[in-house]
């Protein structure tokens, strides 16, 4: 009769966790769909093996962040020479020079007086940050600081899951997840959503809250070349442009790795020969 009892008890307990769990498995629905999404894979000129970056796309890129996100952005790695490099957006030597020139921001240094002074931009200056300082940003942007764009193409990453996470690490690897996530945060805010004061919803974002604003709209950069002026050219010409910006050198890091394969192969080829040539005579 006890065991019975106890019995009892265990399968209400039982019963009563079952419950629970249901009830919060059904309570979590909602949450789960409210969480980060994995942003779609783009086409890129510059993914695989051969990739290169589209010239014309990278200046258009360079068009949208200076109009557009060089108000709160910096890109300090940058130097108005390396607008003209080969590799890059590859704007003609004069061009280069007159963007310097042009840029909204002075260069502040240090005068041959020993007092903070103001120029205007040189080809050889890094470009500069719309900010004197981390300080003057944080002040503008309730203590915060919009971060710097020039590496943040490859900072970014995003987990793909089974079995894609096993596959990204055969060649040709897939290592477009920073511009991916980029291009996809620049296009994920949503209105109708509840978010806390002073931030905005964006879906591919971590939290999905995020103090930066949805700053492109269609019809906010006018393209000379007649590409469409819409948020989602925009999105994929920053992106690409801000790609560039975190590795300048990849067509030529590309280029460099095919030859060196090749090199190898060769060198394996004749390598076997030599040994056939060698062993041919000798017994085994």
């Amino acid at each position: 009769m006890t065991m019975k009892i106890t019995s009892l008890r265990v399968a209400a307990t039982a019963g009563l966790l079952g419950g629970l769990l249901g009830l919060a498995l059904v309570s979590a629905q909602p949450a789960r769909a409210a969480e980060q999404e994995n942003p779609p894979r783009a086409n890129w000129t510059f993914a695989g093996p051969f990739g290169q970056f589209d010239r014309a796309q990278l200046q258009r890129g360079f068009q949208v962040y200076k109009e557009v996100c060089s108000a709160c952005h910096s890109v300090s790695q940058l130097s108005f020479r390396n607008l003209a490099q080969p590799g890059g957006p590859q704007f003609p030597a004069d061009q280069a020079a007159q963007i310097a020139i042009d840029w909204q921001q002075k260069v502040r240094e240090i005068g041959d007086d020993g007092q903070p002074a103001e120029r205007t931009p040189r080809l050889s200056d890094r470009i500069p940050g719309p900010f004197a300082n981390v300080k003057a940003a944080e002040a503008a942007h309730g203590g915060k600081a919009p971060p710097d764009l020039s590496l943040m193409a490859k900072a970014r990453s995003y987990e793909r899951g089974f079995p894609w996470f096993l596959i990204d690490i055969f060649p040709p690897a897939y290592q477009e997840h920073g511009v991916d996530y980029v291009r996809a945060f620049l296009l994920g805010y949503e209105d109708g959503h509840e978010v806390p004061p002073g931030t905005h919803y964006n879906k591919y974002f971590p939290g999905n809250a995020v103090a930066m604003p949805n700053i492109l709209q269609d019809g906010q950069v006018t393209y000379s070349d007649g590409s469409p002026a819409t948020r989602a050219q925009y999105a994929s010409d920053v992106t690409a442009f801000l790609m560039w910006a975190a590795e300048p050198h990849m067509e030529q890091r590309k280029r460099i790795g095919f030859q060196v394969l090749l090199f190898v192969l060769v060198l394996s080829i004749l390598l076997y020969f030599t040994k056939k040539k060698v062993w041919a005579k000798v017994e085994h």
